[in-house]
């Protein structure tokens, strides 16, 4: 079996708890305004990789992971290639290798539910709490992300909740207490992380020669980020 990879991060930090070897796959069948990797859309770039060879790479790397370290599958979006994934996290849990896997939660496929069957963690990416949002700049609905996260906590499997804070249309109070209800009533979630925008991007877009659709929206201020954690915090 073979998948279609971007990149690899061999000594990853933010990528899920501990040091992780990162696998960027090919493929994204969403659209959002603040995506920092737009060169991982296309579904046919990339380049081929078997899970052994994936493996391989892993394993050389293991001695680094410690007691929580282990693997994170990245995007583009993991759950195109569901199957590719599966097999791969389950020859790493066969070694003992924490498998977590980075998503949109757009998906939920027999393959994709198959997939979580071998996923120690998941981080969750739910970019706003309004449907309204969701369609305007992910093109995607977040009633898809929240039946996602009802299916992770039917299998009670470990849940860390994300959301990207852009000046202008989530960075207010009324968005983070609807995430925190959101992480709530879902037992699985144990850890909620606010991530600031950023626009290191833009120089990929400009490469490809496309426009940075969020070019206009400002980062985060250092405060703003304080005090929508300490709402989150409360």
């Amino acid at each position: 079996m073979t998948g279609r990879i971007h990149s690899f991060q061999s000594l990853g930090t933010l990528d899920g708890p501990g040091v992780r070897f990162v696998v960027f796959l090919q493929g994204c069948h969403l659209r959002c305004g603040c995506c920092h990797n737009p060169d991982t859309w296309a579904i046919s770039g990339g380049k081929e990789y078997t899970v052994e060879e994936v493996l391989n790479r892993v394993v050389r790397c293991r001695a680094y992971f410690g007691a929580h370290g282990g693997v994170t599958v990245s995007g583009g979006e993991p759950l195109l290639q569901a199957e590719f994934v599966r097999e791969l996290f389950a020859r790493c849990r066969a070694e003992g290798i924490h498998t977590c896997l980075d998503t949109s939660g757009t998906i939920l496929t027999p393959a994709a539910k198959d997939l979580l069957a071998e996923t120690d963690r998941v981080l969750l990416d739910i970019k706003y709490t309004s449907e309204e949002l969701y369609r305007a700049h992910v093109g995607g609905s977040l009633a898809d992300v929240l039946a996602f996260l009802d299916h992770l906590n039917e299998r009670g499997i470990a849940t860390t909740l994300r959301q990207v804070i852009i000046p202008g249309l989530n960075d207010n109070a009324d968005n983070i207490r609807a995430l925190k209800a959101i992480a709530a009533v879902h037992a699985c979630v144990d850890k909620t992380e606010l991530l600031p925008f950023k626009k290191i991007c833009q120089t990929k877009y400009d490469e490809l020669g496309i426009p940075f659709p969020f070019a206009a929206y400002p980062t985060p201020t250092k405060e703003t980020m304080q005090a929508l954690n300490a709402i989150l915090a409360k």
